[in-house]
């Protein structure tokens, strides 16, 4: 069996050095950036399994190369980082990172946020990516199944009474159930333009939404603690 392969970018030789033997260890094969240009062309030309990939570097920073991998592939991304506050983490989640660590670390946590970035790529690699159809412009995640057109929901067989927001803002994490949506943009796709409501609005919404879950013995909304909500639908 070939062994996986990881995009190391990181130009602090310290915090590289450690990846690199923590993942080396586990079983990659490693390639190392040390620009995050270098980082760029190394995706570009790599068939890769995962990149662990430092928020700031020479060149080009890593933001915008999580932006270009972003652009062309679902890779797992894993950043690392000397800032560790809350708004450096939401950006790069946004960004579309599926882990965010600071530095310094333990590799062993290290580790053990890898494999769950990978158990959870190879998961979705098993799902069909939720479209609505072309004819009935129906949205389905496991049993959750969503009219977009009639705006009305489904647990299985059973009807679930949404408000227009409820079903919007449901709808929204049905379309990428993997992805964690901040309270922002949730606002943003739940209520015209004109109206302006606090983000926090949005937990009272998503606490109404999971009591009718409830009515199931389910709860398919996961809160991702400082970033926002996602869905979750076995």
């Amino acid at each position: 069996m070939a062994r996986e392969k990881a995009l190391v970018a990181e130009d602090d030789p310290t915090s590289r050095a450690i990846v690199v033997k923590t993942l080396t260890r586990a079983g990659f094969d490693i390639i190392e950036a040390t620009t995050g240009a270098e980082a760029i062309e190394l995706f570009d030309s790599t068939d890769l399994d995962l990149v662990v990939l430092d928020n700031v570097m020479p060149e080009v920073d890593g933001e915008e190369v999580c932006r270009h991998i972003r652009a062309e592939s679902d890779v797992p991304i894993l950043f690392v980082s000397k800032f560790a506050d809350d708004v450096d983490r939401i950006v790069g989640l946004e960004l579309g990172a599926d882990d965010y660590i600071a530095k310094p670390f333990n590799p062993r946590e290290l580790l053990a946020r890898v494999r769950a970035v990978m158990r959870r790529s190879a998961r979705d690699q098993h799902k069909p990516t939720p479209q609505p159809s072309a004819d009935t412009n129906e949205l389905e995640v496991g049993k959750l199944r969503l009219d977009l057109h009639a705006y009305k929901a489904f647990w299985g067989e059973h009807a679930i009474d949404f408000t227009k927001t409820e079903f919007d803002l449901v709808s929204t994490l049905a379309r990428w159930p993997s992805r964690v949506y901040t309270r922002e943009e949730l606002v943003a796709r739940a209520y015209d333009d004109n109206v302006v409501v606090s983000e926090r609005t949005i937990d009272s919404h998503v606490r109404r939404i999971r009591e009718k879950f409830r009515d199931f013995d389910v709860d398919p909304i996961r809160t991702v603690r400082g970033v926002g909500f996602q869905l979750v639908c076995e």
